[in-house]
C-alpha cells in the first residue's frame, strides 16, 4: 500500500487569518493570548484538512518563519536579543521585525531598538526567511517548547503527527557567518542538539521525523557533502526514523551521497527532478522508503493524473509499501482552496488546483494505486476531461502575439548611446544635486484607500468618484515628499493593490483569482496573477495616474512599472510553454508602456526587477541561460527609449553579488537595491567589479517599524561611498513603503533627506 503524506501546509489561513492577527497584536490592539489562539485554531482546522493522508506534518506552522523558529528551537538567538526577558514570541518578532509589541516603557533598558535579522529568498522561492546569524563563538541549546506543543494539540485530535525540522547541514547553509569563521566549524556543537531533539520526539512516541535538507540539491562541494555523510552518521543511533526530504531541484550527483547516508526514508521533488527518482529506487538500501513528490507544491495547475499513475505504477509495482506519496514541497506556496473562487472564469477555474485540491488529488493518485484505477475511474475522467480542455483552449493561444515574436532582434534591446553620453543628457536633463534622493515607489496603503478600493470592486463607488479618491492620496503622496524635499518624486501608487496583480489585470493571458493569497513573509501575503495564455496589452496601464502625478509639482516624477522577469517569477506561470517565452511576451507589453510613459513626457522611468536573481536555478552550471534570457527580456522593455530618459531598476532581498556582471548588462541608468539589513555587505561585490551605472544602496529598513536615524544614514552612504564614487550614489529606502504607516515614514524620510544634505556639504 502506497503511504500518502504532505511536507507542509499554508498556514495563513484560508481568509488569512493568521495576517490580520498578527498585525492586530504588533498594532496593540490584542493580547498575545489571542494571537497564540489563532495560531491553535488554524493548525487544528489544517490538521483536520489533512487527516485522510497516512501521515500529517506537525512543526510546519510558524508565526512569522520556519527558520527562524529552527533557530529558536537550537538556542541560535542573535546575541543583541539574548536579553530580553520577556515571551519568546515576541523576541522572535524582534528578531525578524526589529520590534516587539512590548512597550518601551518595559524593555527600554535591555531590548528595545535592536536591529532586525537579515531576510533574503527561501531557494528560488518568493517566500523570505530569516537568515540565521553565527560566529565562532555561537552555542546551541535544545527548546523544545514549540514543536512539543504542537505534537501535543496533533495527537489530541488523533491526528497521525510526523514532526518537520530543518536539518543540521542546510540550517548552517542558510544562515550567515557574521565574522570570519567557518561555518561549518560549528556543525560538531551542533549535531548533539538534533540528537537530544531526536530523542525527545521518540520519548514522546513519534516514529517518523521529516528533516529537510534542501540544500543537497545545490551545489556542494567536498566540505559541505562530507558534512552530510558526518551529521547522519552522528544521528545514526536514534529512536526514531527519518525520512530525508529534498525539494526544489535535482540531486544530480548528490543523489549517491543521499541514499547512502543512514537514514530511513528520502523524498524527492519528481515535479524538478524525475529523472532522480528511478535511480533513488535502485540506490536506497530494501529498508527504506522512497517518497515521490508527484503534485506540484508551488504551481496551481491540476496534475494530469492519468500520466502521472503510467510511471508512478511500475514504481509501485516495484517498491510496494516502500512507495510513498506527496506533494513536491511544503504547500506554503499554493493558495488553500479553490472552492471560495466562486468569481474565477468556470473554464480556469476548471484547470487549477490549490492546497486542499491537491490533497484531493493525492487522495486519488493513492487509491488508484492501492485499488487500481477503476476504484477512481469517475476522478480520473474528469480529470482528463480538464487537461484536454486546457490544451485546446483558443483562449490559450494567441497567433498574433506568437507572430510579435518572431520579430524580436537585437537591436530591441540597445539603448542608442552608451551610458557616459545618456548620463550626461540626463543631468542636464534633471539637474539634480550630488546625492539625490527618491523612493522606490509606492507609499502607504492607508485603510481609506483599501476601503475605497473595496467599495469600486464591489460595484459601491462608480469609476469617477473612484478616480476623485485616488487623485487625492496621490496629491497628498506628491505634497508629502515635497515637503519633505525629495528630488525626485514618485505617484504612491494608490490606485495599485500589489505591483505583479495591478499590472496583470491589464494584461490578456492572465487571470485572477479573488482569495488565493500565499505567504510571503511574516504578515505579508501577496495573490499571484494566473498567467494562463499568451500575453498582450490592450491598452495603456499606468500612462494617466503618471501624467496627473506629474501635473501636481514640477519635480520630476518617476513611472513606476514592474518588469517582465518579476511579473513571470511572482506569477502562477503556465507550464506548457517555456518561461522564457513568456516572459519575452511580457517584455514586448511593458515595453510599450515604457514608450507610451515617455511620450506623455515621463522623464524617469523605474522597471522593478525584485524577482531577478530569485529566478535562478539553483545550481550554477544551469545559471548562464536563465540570465541570457532574464536580461534579454529587461533589455527589451527598458531599451526603446531616448537617451535623456533615465531607466531605474530596483531589486531586494536577494544574494545578487555573484551575478552583478549581468545586472551590469542590464545597463540600466540607475540600480537601487537593498542594504541596510545586511549593513552593505551586498556592497562588497563592488571590490572587485567596476559596476559602470549610477546605484541606490537602500539605507531605511522598510520590513521593520525602526526608524533610521540621520546617522545611521548617513554611516551607511559613507560606507558605501568606500566603494562606489560618490557622484554616481543615490539615496533612497530599501523598497517600496506600502506596507508602513504614515507616522513611520514621514520621520525616516525626513532622516534621510537630512541625511543627504550632510553629506552634499561633507562632499
Amino acid at each position: 500500500m502506497a503511504t500518502t503524506h504532505n511536507l507542509g501546509f499554508p498556514r495563513i489561513g484560508a481568509n488569512r487569518e493568521l495576517k490580520f492577527a498578527l498585525e492586530k497584536y504588533w498594532k496593540k490592539e490584542s493580547s498575545r493570548d489571542e494571537l497564540k489562539a489563532v495560531g491553535a485554531h488554524l493548525r487544528e482546522r489544517h490538521w483536520k484538512h489533512q487527516s485522510r493522508l497516512d501521515l500529517v506534518a506537525a512543526g510546519d506552522f510558524a508565526f512569522y518563519d520556519q527558520v527562524l523558529d529552527m533557530s529558536f528551537t537550537l538556542g541560535n538567538l542573535p546575541e543583541r536579543v539574548r536579553g530580553f526577558h520577556g515571551d519568546a514570541l515576541d523576541n522572535a518578532f524582534r528578531v525578524a521585525r526589529g520590534g516587539s509589541s512590548e512597550s518601551a516603557e518595559e524593555h527600554a533598558a535591555c531590548c528595545e531598538g535592536v536591529a532586525a535579522g537579515e531576510m533574503t529568498k527561501w531557494f528560488d522561492t518568493n517566500y523570505h526567511y530569516i537568515v540565521p546569524e553565527f560566529d565562532a563563538a555561537t552555542q546551541f541549546t535544545l527548546d523544545t517548547s514549540r514543536l512539543v506543543e504542537q505534537l501535543g494539540e496533533a495527537r489530541a485530535l488523533g491526528v497521525n503527527a510526523k514532526p518537520v525540522i530543518i536539518g543540521p547541514v542546510t540550517y548552517l547553509w542558510l544562515g550567515k557567518a557574521k565574522d570570519d569563521s567557518d561555518k561549518l566549524a560549528l556543525l560538531p556543537r551542533l549535531l548533539p542538539v538534533y540528537a537530544a531533539l531526536l530523542d525527545h520526539f521518540a520519548a514522546l512516541g513519534i516514529e517518523w521525523v521529516q528533516i529537510d535538507e534542501p540544500a543537497l540539491v545545490t551545489e556542494l562541494d567536498t566540505q559541505w557533502r562530507d558534512a552530510f555523510v558526518t551529521a547522519y552518521d552522528a544521528l545514526s543511533q536514534r529512536r526514531v526514523r527519518l525520512l530525508l526530504a529534498t525539494y526544489f531541484g535535482q540531486l544530480q550527483e548528490n543523489l549517491d551521497l543521499a541514499c547512502k547516508l543512514p537514514i530511513d526514508g528520502l523524498h524527492i521533488d519528481a515535479i524538478n527532478a524525475r529523472d532522480d527518482v528511478g535511480a533513488a529506487a535502485k540506490l536506497l538500501p530494501d529498508s527504506s522508503v522512497l517518497s515521490v513528490g508527484a503534485i506540484n507544491g508551488r504551481n496551481i495547475w491540476k496534475t494530469d493524473l492519468n500520466a502521472t499513475l503510467d510511471w508512478l505504477e511500475p514504481l509501485h509495482a516495484s517498491l510496494g509499501d516502500r512507495l510513498w506519496i506527496a506533494p513536491s514541497c511544503s504547500l506554503l506556496h499554493t493558495p488553500v482552496d479553490l472552492a471560495s473562487e466562486m468569481k474565477l472564469d468556470a473554464e480556469i477555474r476548471s484547470w487549477l488546483a490549490f492546497a486542499l485540491q491537491k490533497l484531493d488529488e493525492l487522495d486519488v493518485l493513492a487509491r488508484a494505486l492501492n485499488d487500481g484505477r477503476a476504484s477512481v475511474a469517475d476522478a480520473l475522467a474528469c480529470n482528463a476531461a480538464a487537461i484536454a480542455s486546457r490544451r485546446a483552449s483558443s483562449r490559450v493561444h494567441n497567433p498574433a502575439v506568437k507572430e510579435a515574436l518572431t520579430k524580436i532582434d537585437a537591436t530591441l534591446g540597445q539603448r542608442a548611446s552608451a551610458y557616459e553620453t545618456r548620463a550626461q543628457k540626463q543631468a542636464a536633463m534633471l539637474a539634480l544635486p550630488a546625492y539625490p534622493t527618491t523612493t522606490i515607489g509606492s507609499f502607504p496603503q492607508t485603510n481609506e484607500i483599501r476601503h475605497a478600493r473595496r467599495q469600486f470592486r464591489s460595484g459601491q463607488l462608480d469609476a469617477t468618484t473612484y478616480r476623485a479618491a485616488m487623485e487625492r492620496e496621490i496629491t497628498r503622496a506628491v505634497k508629502e515628499q515635497e515637503a519633505l524635499g525629495l528630488d525626485v518624486l514618485v505617484h504612491g501608487e494608490a490606485e495599485r493593490n500589489d505591483m505583479v496583480e495591478y499590472f496583470g489585470e491589464r494584461l490578456d493571458g492572465y487571470a485572477f483569482s479573488e482569495f488565493g493569497w500565499v505567504q510571503s513573509y511574516g504578515s505579508r501575503c501577496v495573490k499571484p496573477p494566473i498567467l494562463f495564455g499568451d500575453i498582450s496589452r490592450p491598452k495603456p496601464m499606468t500612462v494617466e495616474w503618471t501624467r496627473y502625478a506629474q501635473a501636481q509639482t514640477r519635480k520630476p516624477m518617476k513611472g513606476m512599472l514592474t518588469g517582465p522577469v518579476t511579473i513571470l517569477n511572482w506569477s502562477f506561470v503556465r507550464d506548457d510553454q517555456p518561461r522564457s517565452e513568456s516572459c519575452r511576451q511580457l517584455a514586448l507589453a511593458i515595453r510599450a508602456e515604457v514608450l507610451d510613459l515617455e511620450e506623455a513626457g515621463v522623464r524617469v522611468i523605474q522597471i522593478d526587477e525584485a524577482a531577478l536573481r530569485e529566478g535562478l536555478p539553483l545550481r550554477r552550471a544551469q545559471w548562464d541561460g536563465y540570465l541570457r534570457w532574464a536580461v534579454e527580456a529587461f533589455r527589451i522593455a527598458a531599451n526603446g527609449v531616448r537617451d535623456e530618459t533615465q531607466i531605474h531598476t530596483h531589486m531586494c532581498y536577494s544574494e545578487f553579488n555573484d551575478i552583478i556582471a549581468s545586472i551590469a548588462v542590464m545597463d540600466a541608468d540607475v540600480i537601487t537595491i537593498e542594504t541596510s539589513r545586511s549593513n552593505m555587505e551586498l556592497l562588497e561585490a563592488f571590490d572587485h567589479f567596476k559596476y559602470p551605472n549610477q546605484i541606490g544602496p537602500g539605507v531605511y529598513d522598510i520590513h521593520s517599524p525602526n526608524i533610521p536615524s540621520e546617522a545611521q544614514i548617513v554611516a551607511l552612504m559613507t560606507k558605501a561611498a568606500e566603494r562606489i564614487p560618490r557622484e554616481r550614489l543615490w539615496v533612497n529606502p530599501d523598497c517600496g513603503l506600502k506596507t508602513r504607516q504614515w507616522d513611520e515614514v514621514i520621520p525616516a524620510l525626513r532622516n534621510m533627506v537630512a541625511a543627504a544634505h550632510t553629506l552634499r556639504a561633507s562632499a
